[in-house]
Parts: C-alpha cells; sequence; structure tokens
C-alpha cells in the first residue's frame, strides 16, 4: 500500500511539473505585456527596461522559471507585479470565500445527487427513472457560466429577488445578527445554485451506474430470496457495497470543483481564488497565476491520492490489490 502510495506521489509531482511548465510557457508566449500594463502607455523604453530588470523578466525563460521554482519550493510564491502585495497574501485572502462556495456545493450535489441516483436505481427501467435521466445528463451538459448568466437574468434582472454579484451588499459592514446572515445568504444563493445543479447531475448519473452494478451482484439476489424488504436491500446492501466508486469520484470532484468555480466566480463577481485569477490572467499577473495553477495542480494530485485512500478504507478488496 505504502509503495503504491509513493509511486502515486512521485506520478502527482511529475503532473505537477508538468502543469506549471506548460503554464509558464503559455504566460509567457501569449501576447501583452504585464510592465506596460503596469505602467500604462506613457512609460519610457528606459522605464520599462527598469521595471523589467526589477522584476527580473529581463532575464531568458529558463532562468525566470528555475528561480521560481526555487522561491515557490521555499514558500515564498512572490509579489503580485498588478496588486503590489506579496501572492500569498492576495491568494490566502481570497481562500476562505472559494472554500465556503465549494465545500456547501459539494455537500448539497453529491447528497442530492445520491437521493436522485438510488431512486434512479430502485426504479430502473420505468418513466421515473427515464424522466430523471433526461433531467440528470441535461444538467451535466450544461456550462456553468452560461447557467449563472441565466439565473441572474431570471432571478436579479426579472423577478428581482436575489442579488447577483459580490459575497455582500454595500451596506454590510453596518448589518448586525440576522440581517447580516441573510444578506450573505442571499449573496451565496444563485453562485451556489449554479455549481450545485451542474453537480447533482453528474453524481446521479454516476450514483445510478454504481447501484445498478451492485444490484445485479449474486449476494443482492440472495437477500431479495430471504424475503428482505426493497427498501432494505437498497438501502444496507446495495448503497454500503456501491459507496467504493462513488468516494472515488467525490475526491476526484474536488478539484473539477475549484476549476469550474473560477467561471462561477468570475459571473458573480464572487471575491474567491477564481475571480482572483482571472483578474490576475487579464493584468499578467505571472506569480498569481502561476501560484494559483500550482495550488490548483496539487489539489488535482491531492485528490486522486485521498479517493485511493478512501478507497482502500471502505473496501478491504481494495487494500488487498495495493498490498
Amino acid at each position: 500500500m505504502f509503495a503504491r502510495l509513493g509511486q502515486r506521489l512521485l506520478t502527482g509531482s511529475a503532473v505537477v511539473l508538468g502543469v506549471v511548465i506548460l503554464t509558464f510557457l503559455l504566460l509567457h508566449v501569449a501576447p501583452g505585456d504585464p510592465v506596460r500594463l503596469m505602467l500604462g502607455p506613457t512609460a519610457t523604453a528606459e522605464q520599462l527596461a527598469a521595471q523589467r530588470r526589477a522584476l527580473d523578466l529581463d532575464k531568458p525563460l529558463p532562468s525566470q522559471f528555475a528561480s521560481w521554482v526555487g522561491r515557490f519550493a521555499r514558500g515564498d510564491w512572490g509579489t503580485s507585479i498588478a496588486k503590489g502585495h506579496p501572492v500569498r497574501a492576495v491568494l490566502g485572502a481570497a481562500w476562505p470565500a472559494t472554500v465556503r462556495l465549494v465545500a456547501l456545493s459539494l455537500l448539497l450535489s453529491y447528497l442530492l445527487g445520491l437521493a436522485v441516483g438510488v431512486v434512479q436505481a430502485a426504479r430502473s427501467g420505468s418513466r421515473t427513472d427515464t424522466l430523471l435521466s433526461v433531467t440528470s445528463v441535461t444538467l451535466f451538459a450544461i456550462p456553468g457560466y452560461w447557467l449563472g448568466l441565466m439565473l441572474v437574468l431570471v432571478f436579479t434582472y426579472w423577478a428581482r429577488l436575489l442579488p447577483a454579484f459580490g459575497a455582500a451588499g454595500f451596506d454590510s459592514d453596518f448589518l448586525t445578527g440576522g440581517a447580516f446572515v441573510a444578506d450573505r445568504l442571499r449573496h451565496l444563493i444563485l453562485p451556489l445554485a449554479t455549481l450545485t445543479v451542474i453537480g447533482i447531475g453528474g453524481a446521479a448519473r454516476f450514483v445510478r451506474g454504481a447501484m445498478l452494478d451492485t444490484l445485479h451482484q449474486p449476494f443482492i439476489t440472495t437477500a431479495r430470496a430471504k424475503g428482505l424488504a426493497q427498501r432494505r436491500v437498497i438501502g444496507r446492501h446495495a448503497l454500503r457495497n456501491a459507496l467504493t466508486p462513488i468516494v472515488v469520484l467525490l475526491g476526484l470532484s474536488l478539484p473539477a470543483l475549484f476549476s469550474g468555480a473560477v467561471f462561477v466566480e468570475a459571473v458573480f463577481a464572487w471575491p474567491g481564488v477564481g475571480r482572483v485569477l482571472v483578474e490576475a490572467v487579464q493584468a499578467r499577473d505571472y506569480p498569481v497565476v502561476m501560484a494559483a495553477t500550482a495550488v490548483s495542480a496539487v489539489l488535482v494530485v491531492a485528490g486522486n491520492m485521498l479517493a485511493d485512500l478512501l478507497a482502500a478504507w471502505l473496501d478491504p478488496r481494495v487494500r488487498s490489490a495495493a498490498a
């Protein structure tokens, strides 16, 4: 088991390095000069050259990359070109908003997706199953940014029920108690609904498939032959044995949700890492983009390893195969 984890860690490190190298090259190949954006169109050639030297952007690309990797490994993520603040502080200030949004979305999408998938598996082949299948596939296929814009159109501009942008109102600093909580919840509803609705579709499809595979196993036939009620067969036998692939998907969904949150945060101006990343790309803020990309790549690797550990914990057969 430990040998397999070590192998996965080495593979994951190679993946992170590959993602970082590709991001670095794409940033420097893409049009746009961060120094010119920072100093403005009136800057002289001497001022531009001096600022590039100050930011180490006048060095060859291999030297810049090696320097960045060395600093990042020591915990020095650099300074934002656009904002002038340490990158760790910029991302650290935005991190809680993204975690709050992603964690709630993950919880709701899997709870609701699990319920929908179990109902579909229990009524496989029925009209209910067909209707829920069409609905879940449709939800899963909808682009997040489009769904977010449609929710803004309906609930903000037409119904005028919910705010569309930000995590709090302009007067939130003067609110206390229930009014403060209500204001935060009203701003959370639309971005949370966007991520959750799409997540429900994918989770429900996966749960249905895992449940149907389990329901065709011999031990389920034996349980039914003993005269057990359908509810007990589904809940106590089928669902428990179908949890392993579902937990694996849960571990893999975490990095996917963070990447999906980038577009949702941009649409709703949610003050999270995704919005910071979009603004950094537009400003050619290399240190922020590199740090955010590296952290996202680490999350992908960590999600894969977490999925392996959870699968081994839930299923002794996985532990035996990995031993």
